[in-house]
């Protein structure tokens, strides 16, 4: 069986979610170069470009230059990562409720996605903790200094919210929160707490990765 085949067979047998970043992209490009099968140009290209989320964003010069690649796979790429972010635009758009940190994770992914330079948000709840709405409070240096729990205090009571989730980026590092990060979060709960509002999260989005820090139970 051909590799291409047999990648397709456990696609539709197991799922894609049982795939290997290599094995997507290879049924992605669909076939090799000369002396390279599909799956060996996968993690060729893997290899090239430091992994799967740097190939995706990379730009139209430097993906059209590797072996492999071409103009018709940039616009065949562009075209599935537009879909996909439609799709989960759409999503978003019908209040979700959240009950598990990966629901929130995916909903950050999406909301907070490549931004240049630190974000502070807030995500308002119900009693049900479906999303009121998502607000930036604050840009820039996030500190002690910079994040002002009167102000998030402020934002959840006018919206009547029951509970919160705060989340911040790290635009170029990981997603390891700081002990500034901790005490913001102690700080932000235990004012919260004042007014019979909960924090339920703190969440930091990095390269790639995501962290809660409820589930470090540093909540």
């Amino acid at each position: 069986m051909a590799i291409r085949q047999w990648l397709r067979e456990k696609l539709l047998t197991l799922g894609a979610k049982t795939l290997f970043n290599a094995e997507l992209l290879a049924i992605f490009l669909s076939t090799g170069v000369q002396g390279m099968s599909a799956i060996d140009l996968a993690e060729t290209l893997l290899e090239r470009f430091g992994g799967l989320g740097r190939l995706l964003k990379a730009d139209q010069n430097s993906f059209c230059a590797a072996k492999g690649l071409g103009l018709a796979k940039y616009c065949q790429l562009q075209a599935t990562l537009e879909l996909t972010q439609r799709y989960l635009g759409e999503q978003l758009q019908r209040k979700p409720i959240f009950t598990k940190s990966k629901q929130v994770e995916d909903y950050l992914a999406v909301q907070m996605r490549d931004y240049p330079r630190k974000v502070f948000s807030v995500l308002l709840l119900d009693t049900r903790h479906q999303l009121l709405g998502c607000h930036e409070l604050f840009h820039g240096t996030i500190d002690t200094t910079s994040v002002h729990p009167r102000e998030v205090v402020k934002l959840a009571l006018h919206k009547n919210a029951a509970a919160i989730i705060v989340a911040h980026n790290h635009p170029s590092g990981a997603a390891n929160p700081s002990q500034s990060d901790i005490v913001i979060t102690q700080r932000l709960k235990a004012v919260l707490e004042l007014v019979d509002i909960r924090l339920l999260d703190h969440f930091i989005i990095g390269q790639g990765e995501i962290t809660s820090l409820a589930d470090q139970g540093k909540i």
